[in-house]
């Protein structure tokens, strides 16, 4: 396989489409299209930036999880409180400011942070960071009407109930799952 073009065929807010025209294994050139948060040059940076992070918080026994709606789905969804890095703000920052928002909580300390992962690979180069924390605080609402988020702490008991009925975003779900099962 052998990239041999790319080309930006949108440019969104938060979103910008490519087109990549390729060479398949058997010499043929194909196309994909692909989206990604950065505004790329050339080929080489596909994949290269890491634009945003989950974020893990267990208090006690229990696991944050957010209950929002996200317009992908058209639902309700689990899922990590999450969020994009804004220009000049260090992982730290983005923890921070993307906790209290979405949660009200106050980050105090970060246990882990893992090596960033690609989000959804199938379709996009969009690179996040999961980074497990330890936070204070009482759960409130900071976020922008432009959301729907509901926070909250669930036992490992509530948590692997929720996985047999409810709808989950797959990162929150591995989470979920670990938790529930003792893992993490």
């Amino acid at each position: 396989m052998k990239l041999l073009k790319m080309e930006q065929v949108r440019n969104g807010k938060y979103l910008k489409n490519y087109e990549l025209t390729y060479e398949n294994r058997q010499g043929k050139e194909k196309k994909f299209e692909i989206v990604s948060h950065s505004s790329l040059s050339s080929p080489q940076e596909l994949g290269q930036r890491v634009s945003g992070l989950s974020i893990v918080v267990r208090r006690r026994e229990e696991l944050l999880l957010l209950r929002e709606f996200r317009m992908a789905v058209n639902r309700q969804v689990y899922n990590l409180c999450a969020g994009m890095m804004e220009p000049g703000e260090t992982m730290e920052d983005t923890v921070r400011r993307e906790l209290y928002e979405e949660t009200g909580l106050k980050l105090t300390r970060i246990e882990k942070q893992l090596r960033p992962s690609y989000a959804a690979v199938g379709l996009s180069d969009i690179k996040n960071s999961i980074v497990f924390v330890e936070a204070e605080g009482e759960l409130s609402d900071h976020t922008s009407p432009n959301e729907e988020i509901q926070a909250a702490f669930y036992s490992r008991r509530q948590v692997e109930a929720l996985l047999e009925t409810e709808d989950f975003s797959s990162r929150a779900q591995i989470v979920a799952y670990m938790f529930a099962s003792g893992m993490i």
